[in-house]
């Protein structure tokens, strides 16, 4: 069996109108990084853990009603506080791994609040999501990480 390998990359950029410390502090503490990142619409949260530190593991496994579940697991390679965050994840569907990635998270300080710079650099393995479908899925999660802002502030 011929396996196949691709690679993708893309950028997000998204301004929430708090202080880094505040989006910060949705990355670092477990209830809100739960919200955001784990409970999307339509999923069940089977596992979420959180050891946010420089060699860290966040752990996520998700079902989905219909049938079908997905797993996240990241490792801390990089935090500084309120400015950065990086880390490297690794994605299984049905139990197969289909991803592993490396990711920037940057605090920019502007306009009285924060940009967010997202960089996802991946390699996609067979059975993969593919580039557009990942990008889309973060799109999502940022915007459920605006709501957990709102609902924070």
């Amino acid at each position: 069996m011929k396996s196949s390998l691709t690679h993708g990359h893309y950028v997000i950029e998204r301004h929430y109108p708090v202080s880094p410390d505040k989006v910060f502090a949705a990355f670092s503490d477990p209830g809100k990084k739960r919200r955001w990142f784990s409970e999307g619409e339509g999923s069940i949260v089977e596992e979420h853990s959180l050891d946010f530190r420089v060699g860290g593991l966040e752990k996520t496994l998700i079902r989905f009603p219909q049938g079908g579940s997905m797993s996240n697991e990241s490792y801390y390679h990089d935090i500084i506080p309120n400015q950065r965050i990086v880390l490297s994840y690794a994605m299984t569907f049905m139990g197969k791994r289909i991803s592993a990635s490396l990711a920037t998270f940057e605090l920019v300080p502007k306009d009285g609040g924060t940009t967010l710079v997202f960089s996802d650099q991946i390699a996609f393995f067979e059975g993969a999501d593919g580039l557009k479908m990942r990008e889309d899925g973060w799109r999502q999660i940022l915007e459920r990480l605006a709501q957990e802002l709102k609902r924070s502030s």
